[in-house]
């Protein structure tokens, strides 16, 4: 592609594309309100998956918010076509002069050739097909010492724009609807906002998950403070029997003197962060809930295993105080693996202690 010296000024639509999953798409929001506030007059729309769009809907610097539905590809060869076909039309007829693409999903660079903008960004991936797709290449789609907020936001930098300490706060949006659901719940549990912890142990991917017994044993100690506890989880079974497990753990203890509300499965990715945006300490593990409690300013304790925490920690772009729990007895972390080789099972968070959490827990408690 030819390269033309980029103008901001000469913006009038963009296209940020974030093909992955929930909390991946949530830390490009960055992004989308740089945009923005640089190219006040331009339109700035966002594509991603169906499933992930709660991330981004409601956003205040976000124009139109295209969507890929996965499930297209059971609806038989000719539907997804129609499908594909129709959002190709809808983002041709927006006529963007520049693309922003956050990963390194092949579809990006064919979209980058059929919709033709005068920029198009994407991370440097290999030569040939996909570098001459693009008209600047920034470093990488990850970096296991910097966070993915500051990757994703050399995108911009790679055109000269540079941003500023506002630009670096990623934003959610409840919705009125999440906001009035949720303070009928708390209403009924006789919950104020600020007087409880919301803890949520659960991952799609259970070698980031604390052992459930270790998590029973942290929300006693919390209760026997006097700190009502909401758990959650996604209506996913594995996640949901997880939580069935810290319950059944917790009846073998000695009982907790504080209420446990189970919300297990009973939430919207909206009404989540409604929820967690009313605590006042979020507690859990590598995963989307942790980083939409960081996004709706709610102190967090995450607890880390075989995952960089540099890289996916709880973002905090005013320093507020967010804790990351991590073995201090495993060099080999993060090694980014499933498990200790790939079994499915991370020998440093099975270790982990209790006393470690709760020291994190009660220095957030105390700020």
């Amino acid at each position: 592609m030819p390269l033309e010296v980029f103008s901001a000024a000469s913006l009038r639509r963009a296209l940020v594309i974030k093909l992955r999953h929930h909390g991946d798409v949530l830390l490009a929001t960055p992004v989308i309100s740089m945009l923005q506030r640089i190219a006040p007059q331009c339109e700035v729309d966002a594509l991603v998956y169906a499933d992930t769009a709660p991330m981004l809907d409601g956003h205040p610097a976000l124009a139109q918010l295209h969507l890929i539905d996965r499930n297209w590809k059971r609806q038989g060869l000719r539907r997804q076509s129609a499908a594909e076909w129709r959002l190709i039309q809808a983002l041709r007829s927006r006529h963007y002069d520049l693309v922003v693409h956050l990963s390194v999903h092949t579809r990006g660079a064919w979209l980058v050739r059929l919709l033709r903008p005068r920029w198009s960004v994407a991370p440097k991936f290999r030569t040939g097909f996909w570098a001459k797709s693009f008209t600047h290449l920034y470093p990488a789609q990850s970096d296991p010492l910097r966070h993915t907020v500051e990757t994703n936001l050399d995108s911009l930098r790679v055109l000269g724009m540079e941003p500023a300490a506002a630009d670096k706060r990623v934003i959610m949006v409840p919705g009125a609807a999440a906001e009035a659901r949720v303070a009928a719940l708390l209403a009924a549990h006789g919950l104020a906002a600020g007087g409880f912890i919301h803890v949520h142990p659960a991952s799609r991917w259970a070698f980031k998950c604390w052992p459930a017994e270790r998590v029973a044993a942290l929300c006693d100690a919390l209760a026997a403070k006097g700190w009502p506890i909401v758990l959650s989880s996604a209506p996913d079974a594995s996640e949901k029997a997880l939580i069935a497990e810290v319950a059944a753990a917790r009846a073998r203890n000695a009982g907790a003197p504080a209420p446990t509300i189970d919300l297990c499965g009973q939430l919207s990715l909206k009404e989540l962060a409604a929820l967690t945006a009313r605590a006042r300490l979020f507690v859990g593990v590598d995963s989307a809930p942790m980083h939409i409690a960081a996004a709706m300013g709610t102190p967090v304790v995450a607890i880390f295993g075989p995952s960089g925490d540099q890289e996916w920690g709880p973002w905090d772009h005013v320093h507020r105080g967010h804790v990351v729990v991590a073995s201090n007895t495993h060099p080999c972390r993060p090694c980014g693996m499933a498990g200790c080789n790939d079994s499915k099972i991370s020998d440093c968070l099975t270790t982990l202690p209790v006393a470690q959490v709760l020291a994190a827990c009660e220095e957030l408690l105390c700020a």
